[in-house]
């Protein structure tokens, strides 16, 4: 099927819905807009300024609008009276649901309209794919996981709502019958990544994933634990033959060879919670007689959720099916990866569909947030790895991972073959197995964090790494150095980087950093106070990009100079705005004056078609679709972090660059008086600007202002809007522009001439990366380590970070303020992960309802090194590297350098985390460290 995104949701949903994404519009209130869209110029460029992002003025005066801030009064054209929602959730996965009892809430405090899964059958609501499940717990079920929504409850005024969400906060309502145990379900997906190089690291690979493809074994134990063993049937030969070379593997790891260090060694890393500032939030508001849904909601995922809910309203009663959309896009703070397909927008608007012509607000207390939102998995790792004792190399890793998804299947899969793809870390290994498979328990569901599978795999990479280099033993460096994956070496799965490696410069700022120096005359310092002192030294690589990340981005130039952006890209705390009005300052010399984030809507200029699915479309159904030059493999994809500099800029910088060429060249060549004939008027790469005016040898200087006048007055290109897709490389295609061939990472392209509209160009040629790219590992990475220097006291177990230290490299730093403030945060993250963080998985834990801040413990200021902590990002390795993905990377090594800290200082390592002030002092009470 074949469709526009304007008819998306129409088309491939059946649905009879049109569909709208917008930032949210001017509302009634003075001064509004410049709250809560990007503030206007005011000084905005980081590097003239010191002011490091263009909304940091307004964040921390507290002037900046979230998700959770929104009320009617704000909204143009809504009713002001608000009716407000709530969820109620199971506390038991292992009993049958029987109902719930409102008796214990007075007569004055019962909800207008309760909800249960009986409505939403009878109504014909359907539950997209990606969240398969009951949206709501049916009677005579047992609920899938413990928080399972099983009724949601409306209040017609916030007093009676607050006062019953009290009351029921305690209260046994829900009611079960017999014992069942927890539902079991299928995995989520299993996944074995084997590979064997050839007799030198630059011989082609004798079996890998990228040579061979992904398998998955076809066979599971009762318990649903894969089969990882191969199997004597003439079925699954893809698998077999991994499974052969797998067991070769591990079979020469645990034979009794003298020469070879092989450690084998298991791992725990724990469930935690995102902890973003605002729990989840939104509001809707169906008003019935124009069967138009409005709703205001914020997320990572703004395409995916208004075409989720678009899929559960589709098919539904005329009562509860809008025949509009309006979903505005605001603001929210903090994602981490949590706000990712997330399906509370779903609770959302089904609120206000059974509570029609009324705006009903649902949000989460962090008591709720706690129960329900998306936590990081809980890995259990065994690994087993090789070292050639006489030469200090890695000869062959083997490893098992099993992921604790929780109750949906949300990101598990991708989880699951990231932590598999990135288990090497930095290092080159010839042969290479593991299996990795994430299942379904009665947990809170797991998905999309921060770190992203590698910092589990990294963590238990890392902490080995350093028990190698003491039982070898072996210098840390040299072992490092030695075993490093050379900038065209292959990786785990069989593929290399395609961008800049640079481990041997982060190990060189690593070993001379007097942390690392003076780590002896410390550590004695410390027996003389008789304080244990530790410093500990990891590294990590952590990949960035999805496979299929999706941009679209409009840039426009008005006569008197001033910049306007729209982007798909989200703000989630990653400053894409700024980063996006820095990058495009490049071509047009200056940054940009307005932005809009979040637009899903205002490219039907484009008209974009799609079909299918990118990251399992077959080559013949990609060529079939590349022959339409309006067709791309995805139309808009979710942002992340990681995503934000690499792929969330992209789009804009595009278009700049195509005004530039065919806009504001050709006015520059009007005003210097060069002719179209000159051999000059094709030397545009040899421009510049500098300080708001363009230079070029030998002619003056010209302001942006004069240059962007001429271009409108000669109707000129004065904006651009295109569309971008990666699956490890980009998309290129070709354009006629004024007659000249351009060629771009891009592959849609619309143009305004003037102040007229915008017009879509015809690609005569494109190239889509090929579809076997989607069985590479990740062909983009960023490289971090950390040194850290701990002091333990022995009859507490108390620990102080006394200094640390991270060094990466991040391409091209568009906000360097910005890349600071994400490797602070990101070291705040990894302490609180090694050393506080943790959740029970089941009965115990957040899924009970009862879990607040009270219990759970993050990283404060007192837990980190305030005034000693640095960071150094290297430059860029030229001009042109473009920048990189680096708020996860800068998370990664800190939990294991951490635990290599402890270890130095104690004599003793930890492999489960947390490492608690109880753990220590319990292995520390009587003993020395040994």
């Amino acid at each position: 099927m074949r469709t526009s995104r304007r008819e998306f949701v129409k088309l491939a949903m059946a649905s009879g819905i049109a569909l709208s994404v917008s930032r949210l519009a001017v509302a009634q209130e003075p001064g509004f807009e410049a709250r809560e869209t990007l503030p206007g110029r005011r000084g905005w460029n980081p590097a003239a300024t010191g002011m490091g992002r263009i909304d940091g003025v307004a964040k921390v005066t507290g002037a900046k609008l979230y998700a959770s801030d929104f009320r009617p009064a704000d909204l143009p054209g809504w009713p002001s009276k608000t009716a407000h929602a709530m969820l109620l959730r199971a506390a038991d996965a292992t009993h049958i649901y029987a109902g719930f009892d409102l008796s214990a809430l007075p007569v004055a405090l019962r909800p207008s309209v309760v909800v249960t899964a009986a409505d939403l059958a009878r109504t014909g609501i359907r539950v997209p794919e990606y969240y398969a499940g009951d949206l709501l717990c049916p009677v005579g079920k047992t609920p899938l996981y413990l928080g399972q929504p099983v009724a949601l409850l409306i209040f017609e005024d916030f007093d009676t709502f607050d006062q019953a969400r009290l009351m029921l906060h305690d209260a046994a309502f829900a009611k079960f019958g017999d014992e069942t145990g927890p539902v079991k379900a299928p995995n989520y997906g299993a996944f074995r990544f084997t590979r064997v190089g050839g007799p030198t690291p630059e011989a082609p690979d004798v079996f890998s994933p990228f040579k061979n493809g992904w398998v998955s074994p076809g066979r599971f134990e009762d318990t649903g634990e894969p089969i990882w063993a191969r199997l004597p049937i003439p079925t699954g030969q893809a698998y077999a033959e991994a499974a052969e070379h797998g067991e070769r593997i591990r079979a020469e790891l645990a034979a009794d060879n003298p020469a070879l260090l092989v450690l084998d060694r298991e791992f725990e890393t724990q469930s935690v919670d995102p902890m973003f500032l605002e729990p989840e939030s939104g509001l809707a508001w169906f008003d019935a007689p124009r069967k138009t849904l409005e709703f205001v909601v914020g997320s990572q995922s703004p395409f995916e959720v208004a075409s989720a809910v678009a899929y559960l309203l589709g098919d539904a009663e005329a009562a509860v099916k809008p025949a509009r959309i309006n979903m505005n896009s605001a603001y929210c703070g903090g994602g981490f990866g949590g706000r990712d397909h997330t399906p509370f927008p779903l609770y959302v608007a089904l609120a206000a569909m059974f509570f029609p012509d009324r705006p009903v607000r649902l949000a989460n207390n962090r008591f709720e947030q706690f129960q329900s939102g998306i936590k990081r998995h809980a890995f259990k790792i065994r690994t087993r790895m090789g070292v050639d004792r006489a030469t200090g190399k890695i000869v062959g890793f083997a490893a098992d991972h099993a992921l604790d998804g929780g109750g949906l299947a949300n990101f598990s899969v991708s989880v699951a073959t990231v932590s598999a793809n990135m288990a090497v870390g930095i290092y080159y290994v010839p042969k290479v197995d593991i299996t990795t498979y994430a299942f379904h328990s009665r947990g809170v569901t797991a998905g999309s964090m921060r770190g992203y599978g590698t910092v589990q795999s990294t963590t238990a990479l890392e902490v080995m790494v350093d028990e190698i280099c003491t039982a070898l033993p072996l210098d840390p460096f040299e072992f490092r150095r030695r075993n490093a994956l050379a900038p065209d070496g292959r990786i785990m799965a069989g593929n290399t980087y395609s961008v800049s490696i640079r481990t041997p410069e982060i190990l060189d700022k690593l070993e001379k950093h007097p942390i690392w120096n003076e780590r002896a005359e410390e550590k004695a310092r410390g027996r003389e106070a008789g304080i244990l002192v530790g410093t500990g030294v990891a590294t990590a690589s952590k990949n960035y990009g999805t496979g299929g990340d999706t941009v679209l981005g409009t840039v426009e130039i008005a006569p008197d100079g001033h910049i306007t952006i729209r982007c798909d890209a989200t703000e989630i705390g990653n400053a894409v705005g700024t980063a996006a009005a820095n990058r495009i300052a490049t071509h047009l010399g200056g940054v940009a004056d307005e932005i809009a984030l979040a637009q899903v809507d205002g490219f039907e200029a484009l008209d974009l078609v799609t079909s299918g699915d990118s990251y399992a479309i077959s080559q013949e159904a990609q060529d079939a679709g590349a022959r339409d030059p309006r067709w791309v493999p995805s139309i808009s994809s979710a942002t992340a972090a990681s995503t934000g500099a690499f792929a969330g800029t992209h789009a804009a910088t595009e278009a700049a660059r195509v005004i530039f060429r065919f806009g504001l060249w050709p006015a520059a060549l009007e005003l210097w008086g060069v002719a179209p004939g000159d051999p000059r008027a094709r030397e545009w790469a040899k421009a510049r600007w500098e300080d708001g005016q363009l230079i070029f040898p030998g002619l003056v200087p010209l302001t942006l202002g004069a240059v962007a006048a001429k271009a409108h007055a000669q109707n000129g290109v004065t904006g651009a809007m295109t569309h971008g897709f990666n699956r490890w490389a980009w998309s290129q295609a070709t354009f006629t522009v004024a007659g000249e061939e351009w060629t771009a990472d891009i592959d849609a392209l619309a143009m305004r001439r003037g102040g007229g509209d915008f017009v879509r160009l015809d690609r005569t040629s494109v190239k889509f990366p090929p579809t076997a790219f989607n069985q590479s590992g990740p062909t983009y990475a960023t490289l971090c380590g950390s040194l850290v220097r701990v002091e333990i006291d022995r009859p507490t177990g108390a620990l102080r970070i006394a200094k640390a230290y991270s060094v990466l490299e991040c391409g091209r730093a568009l906000v360097p303020e910005v890349v600071l403030g994400q490797a602070q945060g990101g070291f705040a993250m990894g302490v609180g992960y090694a050393l506080l963080e943790t959740l029970p998985l089941y009965e115990d834990g957040p899924g009970n309802g009862k879990w607040n801040l009270g219990q759970y413990l993050v990283a404060r200021g007192s837990d980190l090194p305030l005034d000693r902590l640095e960071v150094e990002v290297l430059p860029p390795v030229d001009a042109d590297e473009r920048p990189k993905g680096m708020a996860e990377v800068v998370m990664t090594p800190i939990v294991a350098a951490l635990l290599n800290a402890i270890y130095d200082a104690t004599g003793r390592r930890f492999r489960s985390l947390p490492v608690t002030q109880a753990m220590l002092k319990q292995a520390l009470l009587g003993d020395a460290p040994k």
